[in-house]
C-alpha cells in the first residue's frame, strides 16, 4: 500500500541526494511501495565504458543536468568538449569541483548560461526523473538547445515502464521527505517525446541501462546513428 502522503509532498532539498552521493548505500523509496538502491558507486566513480553510448555522442557542447560528482563532465572535459555540469547540491559541486569539472550549483529550471546554445543536454542517471514530469523536464532540455542539437537521456531498465509520483531517500539512518518523481522505460520514451516536440533518433538497450537520444521535430538532421542498435555489454 503506498504511504499516505498528503500534506508531505516537496520538491527535492538541494541536498536530498547528499547521503547517496557521499558514498552510503541508499534505497529510493517509491510511493507505490517499490524500492530500488541508487548506483552510488558509479556517480562517484571515473566514466567507464557502460558510459561510452552516452560520451561518444557528445560532438560539440554539452550541459550535463544533474550531473552529480561530475564523471561524465570530466570525462567530456578530457576529450575537449566543452561542457558544463550543473546541481542543485554543494556537495555534487565541490566534488566537480575537486575533479576539475566545470560545474554550476543550481536548479535545472533556473535560467541557465548560454540557453539556446548547447549542441547536446544529458540526462543521465535517473534524471528524467527529475520534478516528476519528463514532459516539462524535456520541453525546458530543449531551450537549452541549440538548433540541431540533441538530449541525451538514461531510462531504466524496464522499458515499458512510465510511473509517476513520489519518492523519497532513505538511508539507515533516516527517511526523507516526499518529493515529485517519475521513472521512464526505453519504451515509454517515444510518446513522451512526442508530447514534448522531439522524436527519438537513436537508441541503446543494455541489460541495466537504456539509452534514448531525442532531436527536435521541426530539424531534419539524423543526429544518432545505429538507431535501435542492440547492446551486449553488461550494464
Amino acid at each position: 500500500m503506498a504511504p499516505d502522503i498528503a500534506g508531505s509532498v516537496s520538491l527535492p532539498a538541494p541536498g536530498v541526494f547528499d547521503v547517496a552521493l557521499g558514498g552510503t548505500r541508499t534505497r529510493l523509496h517509491l510511493d507505490d511501495g517499490r524500492s530500488m538502491v541508487l548506483s552510488v558507486a558509479r556517480w562517484r566513480a571515473a566514466a567507464g565504458r557502460r558510459d561510452r553510448w552516452l560520451l561518444l555522442r557528445c560532438q560539440g557542447p554539452t550541459v550535463d543536468l544533474g550531473c552529480g560528482p561530475g564523471r561524465l563532465v570530466e570525462a567530456l572535459l578530457r576529450k575537449g568538449i566543452p561542457v558544463l555540469g550543473v546541481d542543485c547540491s554543494a556537495l555534487a559541486v565541490r566534488y566537480c569541483l575537486l575533479r576539475g569539472a566545470p560545474v554550476l550549483h543550481g536548479d535545472v529550471f533556473a535560467p541557465l548560461p548560454a540557453e539556446g546554445s548547447w549542441r547536446h543536454v544529458v540526462l543521465a542517471d535517473g534524471n528524467i526523473g527529475i520534478g516528476g514530469d519528463p514532459v516539462t523536464l524535456l520541453r525546458r532540455a530543449t531551450r537549452l538547445l541549440a538548433p540541431g542539437g540533441s538530449i541525451l537521456v538514461e531510462t531504466g531498465p524496464r522499458r515499458s515502464e512510465l510511473w509517476q509520483g513520489h519518492a523519497r531517500l532513505q538511508d539507515p539512518s533516516a527517511a526523507g521527505a516526499w518529493f515529485p518523481w517519475a521513472v521512464v522505460g526505453l519504451n515509454a520514451v517515444s510518446e513522451l517525446a512526442r508530447r514534448a516536440g522531439l522524436r527519438v533518433v537513436a537508441t541503446r538497450r543494455g541489460r541495466t541501462r537504456c539509452f534514448a537520444q531525442l532531436a527536435q521535430d521541426d530539424c531534419d538532421e539524423r543526429a544518432g546513428r545505429g538507431i535501435n542498435a542492440p547492446d551486449h555489454e553488461q550494464g
